[in-house]
C-alpha cells in the first residue's frame, strides 16, 4: 500500500519547512512561518458539496444562501438513511475538478440520488473514505461498480490506517459486541482503483486535502470505549488513528472543513486544519460531529469551542445528534443551516 507523505509532496514540504523552522527559531518567527505554510495550500475560487447521503430529508425546508435543495415531484424523491456520502467540485485556475467523499448504507438509495441530482460519477478525479465504518463504506463497492466502465483506470482512493479493519461496537446493554464488518481493499482494487493509504494531509484534488492523522489538542474529545477494532486475534479500543477528514481554503472566505463522523472530535479536527493549513478564518464546519449518544457537557464544550471559531456556517449532519443540533442552533442562530440529503452547498465565486 502506497503511504503519501505530504500535501502533494511538492507544497506540503512548505508547511514542513515552515514548522521546522518554528521549532528551530522560536516565537520570533511564527507568522512568517504561517505565513509561508498557507502558500502551500492551493486557494479554491469556488467549492460545491452535494449531500448524496443523510439520516434526514425533507423536501419543504427552505434554502439558505448557500444551498440549493432538491424538491421532490410524484415518484421522484431524494432517500435519507442512516448513513453518509458527499459528491465535491473544485474550481482553481478556472479548472473543475471532483471527488467522492464516503459512500453511504443503502447503495441502491445513494444511487438513485446521484441520478435525480444529475451528477456524473464516471468522471470523479478522485475517491475518499472517512473511516472504516459500514454507514460510511457499504455503498462504495455497488457504486464504483456500476461508474466502473468510465471512471479511468488508476483513480486513486483515499484512506486512513486501518480503513480495511473489522470493526464492532459495544452498544448500550450489551454484553457481547456488533460486528460491524469491514470494507475489503481487494474488492476496491479489483475495480481498478488504486489504494492510497495517507498519514499527513494529501491534496487529492486541486483545493481538496484530506486531513490524515488529526492531532488530538481538546481534553474533553474522547472516544469511547464502546468503539472497538480488530487487530490481529485481538479486539481492542478504536481511536480512530486513520480517521479522515477534507478541508479546502476557499478564496476571501477561509477554511471549509467537512468531516464524516469526527470521532476524533469535531474541534480537534477544525483545530487541525487550521494548523496545517495556517489558515484561522474558518468559513463553514460541516459534517457529522458524533454528538448523537453524547452527555450534556461534552455538547456544551464543543458548542461553546465552536462558538469561539465564529464560523461563518455551521451544518450539522448524520450523527451530529438532535440535542447537539438544538445547541447549535440556540447558540450560532445565524451561522446554523439545518442539513437534508439531496442539498447542494455553494461556497466562494
Amino acid at each position: 500500500m502506497e503511504m503519501d507523505s505530504g500535501i502533494n509532496r511538492r507544497d506540503f514540504l512548505k508547511f514542513a519547512a515552515a514548522a521546522g523552522i518554528l521549532v528551530a527559531s522560536g516565537e520570533a518567527l511564527r507568522t512568517g512561518a504561517m505565513a509561508e505554510a498557507a502558500t502551500g495550500v492551493t486557494e479554491v475560487d469556488k467549492l460545491t458539496i452535494w449531500i448524496l447521503a443523510d439520516n434526514y430529508y425533507d423536501t419543504n425546508e427552505p434554502d439558505t444562501k448557500i444551498t440549493k435543495r432538491y424538491r421532490s415531484v410524484a415518484g421522484k424523491s431524494i432517500h435519507a438513511q442512516h448513513g453518509l456520502s458527499y459528491y465535491i467540485e473544485t474550481v482553481t485556475a478556472g479548472k473543475t475538478s471532483s471527488c467522492m467523499f464516503d459512500f453511504g448504507l443503502d447503495p441502491a438509495d445513494v444511487m438513485g440520488n446521484i441520478a435525480l441530482l444529475g451528477l456524473d460519477i464516471g468522471k470523479t478525479n478522485a475517491f475518499s473514505l472517512s473511516h472504516g465504518h459500514y454507514d460510511h463504506y457499504t455503498g462504495a463497492v455497488s457504486i464504483l461498480r456500476q461508474h466502473q466502465a468510465r471512471i479511468a483506470a488508476g483513480t486513486p482512493f483515499y484512506v486512513g490506517e486501518e480503513a480495511f479493519s473489522r470493526r464492532y461496537t459495544l452498544r448500550p446493554g450489551a454484553t457481547e459486541p456488533t460486528d460491524l464488518g469491514q470494507l475489503s481493499r481487494e474488492d476496491i482494487e479489483a475495480l481498478g482503483l488504486k489504494v492510497v493509504e495517507v498519514t499527513t494531509p494529501t491534496e487529492i484534488i486541486p483545493g481538496a486535502y484530506v486531513s490524515g492523522n488529526i492531532e488530538r489538542v481538546t481534553s474533553y474529545e474522547k472516544v469511547p470505549k464502546s468503539q472497538q477494532i480488530k487487530r490481529g486475534e485481538k479486539i481492542e479500543s478504536d481511536i480512530f488513528q486513520g480517521e479522515q477528514a477534507l478541508f479546502f481554503n476557499v478564496k476571501g472566505k477561509g477554511l471549509v472543513v467537512l468531516s464524516g463522523c469526527a470521532h476524533c472530535g469535531i474541534v480537534n479536527t477544525v483545530k487541525h486544519a487550521q494548523k496545517v493549513s495556517g489558515t484561522e478564518k474558518v468559513h463553514a464546519i460541516m459534517g457529522g460531529f458524533h454528538l448523537i449518544v453524547a452527555k450534556p457537557e461534552l455538547i456544551q464544550s464543543t458548542v461553546a469551542d465552536i462558538k469561539a471559531m465564529k464560523p461563518d456556517h455551521i451544518v450539522g449532519t448524520h450523527c451530529t445528534g438532535f440535542r447537539a443540533m438544538v445547541a447549535l442552533s440556540r447558540e450560532l442562530p445565524e451561522a446554523f443551516t439545518i442539513n437534508t440529503a439531496g442539498t447542494k452547498y455553494t461556497f466562494g465565486a
